[in-house]
């Protein structure tokens, strides 16, 4: 795996990562459990300006460094000047989530230890998640008098339905890694000497794919909740004019009738 500049920096507030098409997000405050300052919120944001505009990543993955994925917003930021600091703080995160939402590579969280607040909310908004064994989750917002942010408001109900959604936000229960999987919070639970590896593997196997298809599925389903039939049928049909259109179209169709293996390449 290769690094960027931003990695070098070991102290960096999030380091950037890249093996091939797949890149690392990694969240890094292990002291403090990888809450979110305005330091990595802005990093995040530039980083997720940086992945739009570079249409060789095809796939992404979300992690934490240290004992855990995040534990939410830095709470001695939000102390201080808790107006200015929730600005400074959720105006980077929303928008570095809408420009991840509008591109084609599809993300992967790889959670461990923890995911409470807006570290369970960024993991909602990913594509895939997988968690090691021993995972805890917990929105944690209302233990501090809080309501959510991060799209958790938008993306936990599409997930478990609204009564889950409302009682798991509100009570601020924890839950564990098999609560999660059986309400369909992940994908996949595997040991956590493992987790690296198969997130890695996983993404690798996003990463093959056609990547311009993979955007328009991606954004097909997530925008599906808003359209009636009619509309969504409309976009679908938008969405596989473009796609025929590309060379992975091309490529697909012609290792159909050759009887092998497509080999995409993401354009």
């Amino acid at each position: 795996m290769t690094v960027t500049a931003t990695a070098l920096n070991p102290d960096a507030p999030l380091l950037i990562e890249r093996d091939g098409a797949v890149v690392v997000l990694r969240f890094n405050r292990p002291k403090a459990l990888n809450a979110v300052d305005v330091p990595m919120a802005q990093a995040f944001l530039q980083a997720a300006w940086g992945l739009a505009s570079d249409s060789s990543v095809r796939a992404i993955v979300l992690c934490g460094a240290g004992k855990g994925f995040m534990a939410g917003g830095d709470l001695a930021t939000l102390s201080a000047n808790p107006r200015q600091a929730a600005a400074e703080l959720i105006g980077p995160l929303h928008e570095a989530l809408t420009v991840l939402a509008g591109i084609d590579a599809p993300l992967v969280a790889q959670v461990h230890g923890v995911a409470a607040g807006a570290g369970l909310s960024l993991m909602l908004q990913a594509d895939f998640a997988i968690a090691a064994e021993g995972t805890r989750f917990n929105m944690a917002y209302v233990n501090i008098g809080a309501s959510c942010d991060v799209g958790a408001s938008w993306s936990l109900p599409r997930l478990i339905g609204l009564r889950r959604a409302l009682e798991f936000a509100m009570l601020g229960e924890t839950m564990d890694s098999a609560q999660a999987l059986q309400l369909g919070l992940l994908n996949r639970i595997v040991p956590a000497a493992e987790l690296e590896t198969q997130a890695m593997a996983f993404a690798q196997q996003l990463a093959k794919g056609p990547t311009v298809a993979l955007g328009r599925m991606r954004r097909l389903m997530r925008e599906s909740f808003g359209r009636d039939l009619p509309a969504q049928l409309a976009a679908e049909a938008a969405a596989f004019v473009h796609c025929a259109q590309t060379d992975d179209f091309r490529e697909g169709i012609d290792a159909f009738f050759t009887k092998r293996t497509a080999l995409f390449s993401g354009r």
